[in-house]
């Protein structure tokens, strides 16, 4: 299985509520068997200077594991309850693309099995108990390692609580979603990067690769984009002859049939696109349901701007979140503009081998900003917030081309404020503070 494919599966399992509880449900049974096993092969004449701990009888340990795993069932089903009503709270209250942090917050996770492993714990112990004309057996370690666990669940259980109601605030939300969206940025975008085309050399690579006799090669599944092997693409390119341009970078919808990429070989006659060929080209690209954002630092930017938009819709009217929100979202942006973006061209041997679909500093502050200007019409805090924001970015970057498009939104701000505030007082406020950025700059 490629590369791309393994790490999809285990970003999917890692994303699910049944994966980690599952290999806990495990361990309980292990751990339960384990216990079983030390119970028989040990003596238990000195657990007899323990009455306190082990003397309970045969059916003083039935009745008090049956206790504990009927309340541990409940418990159990308590949270399921309180997990998926909080899941629907945040999807129509902020946004569903936050759906997916919640169901892989490791919290939550461990919290469902660790309950669920208590009562399956306790169904395997109980069942070896013995006594009276059954030959008596108890295994009092293993009752006392469930009376253990039963103890410890009261603080897992408040725990809990204490977790889900601090994570659905609006400020944990965002800042969970800045900080993922962070560590994507700083892996995604290093401040060095590999072997890439020169910016000289771009555009005479770019007008010979576009004389070449372009195929394409069909999407064998539907999906967003969430991975791509360039590696796989890179290798596959040089041992064909040719080069690759992708039809859609990551985040992109394929629909099943349409164009994954182009393909075109320098020499002689074009490619026999086999059955085999296409399915090699078809695996390096990895394709779901929706964006994640392991390679996808855009659909980081786009959760925090669907908060904000929710914020800004008339039926919440919450500016205070919208305000968070584009906070981070200059943080998230002031960290991109000092960083290299990797160039569309991969070059091997003075040709190029790969064309790939690449984020630029323009769209990405177009993803952040655009629609949140357009829903802040009246809003002169929103207003003055997207310019400090574009304030702080200015100071991360001196390159002229990224100055020119923070340049352009800057423009943008004032005149939606010019045409949308209805007071002169307002409209004063956002040209100081749009001056301010300028002098900034300048």
């Amino acid at each position: 299985m490629p590369l791309n494919r393994l790490r999809a599966l285990w970003l999917n399992l890692n994303a699910s509520l049944w994966f980690v509880p599952t290999l806990m449900v495990s361990g309980a049974i292990l751990l339960a068997f384990a216990l079983i096993f030390v119970d028989v092969r040990i003596s238990h004449d000195w657990l007899q200077e323990f009455p306190m701990l082990f003397g309970a009888g045969s059916d003083g340990a039935r009745g008090m594991l049956t206790a504990i795993a009927g309340s541990m069932i409940t418990v159990a089903g308590l949270i399921f309850s309180l997990t998926l009503s909080t899941l629907a709270q945040v999807s129509s209250q902020y946004t569903p693309r936050v759906l997916r942090n919640f169901m892989r917050d490791r919290a939550n996770q461990l919290v469902l099995g660790f309950f669920v492993s208590i009562f399956v714990y306790c169904l395997i112990v109980l069942r070896t108990i013995r006594g009276g004309d059954e030959g008596r057996f108890i295994p009092s370690l293993a009752v006392l390692m469930g009376l253990v666990l039963a103890l410890f669940s009261i603080g897992v259980l408040i725990f809990f609580i204490h977790h889900i109601a601090s994570s659905i605030q609006a400020s944990n939300i965002i800042r969970n979603a800045t900080e993922e969206t962070e560590a994507a940025i700083t892996r995604l975008f290093p401040d060095e990067l590999g072997q890439e085309a020169d910016a000289s050399d771009a555009q005479q690579l770019l007008d010979q690769a576009g004389e070449l006799h372009w195929q394409v090669v069909p999407s064998r599944n539907s999906g967003y984009v969430q991975s791509v092997d360039e590696e796989g693409l890179l290798a596959l390119a040089r041992e064909l002859q040719a080069v690759l341009r992708m039809e859609h970078g990551i985040g992109g919808f394929v629909a099943r049939g349409a164009a994954l990429l182009s393909i075109a070989p320098y020499q002689g006659a074009p490619l026999q696109l086999t059955d085999e060929l296409l399915e090699r080209l078809n695996a390096r690209f990895g394709l779901g349901s929706q964006r994640t954002i392991e390679q996808d630092a855009g659909f980081g930017l786009r959760q925090i701007v669907d908060i904000a938009l929710k914020a800004l819709s008339p039926g919440v009217n919450d500016t205070t979140t919208a305000v968070i929100g584009i906070d981070h979202l200059g943080s998230l942006l002031a960290q991109l503009a000092n960083r290299r973006l990797p160039a569309p061209l991969r070059t091997d041997q003075d040709r190029v081998r790969v064309i790939a679909v690449r984020p630029t500093f323009a769209k990405f502050v177009a993803t952040a900003f655009d629609q949140i200007r357009i829903c802040a019409d009246g809003n002169a805090a929103v207003y003055q917030r997207l310019l400090t924001a574009l304030a702080i970015i200015a100071q991360r970057t001196s390159m002229p081309e990224r100055q020119q498009v923070l340049e352009q939104q800057r423009r943008l701000i004032l005149e939606a404020a010019e045409r949308t505030l209805g007071t002169q007082y307002e409209r004063e406020q956002v040209r100081n503070r749009a001056a301010e950025v300028q002098q900034r700059r300048a």
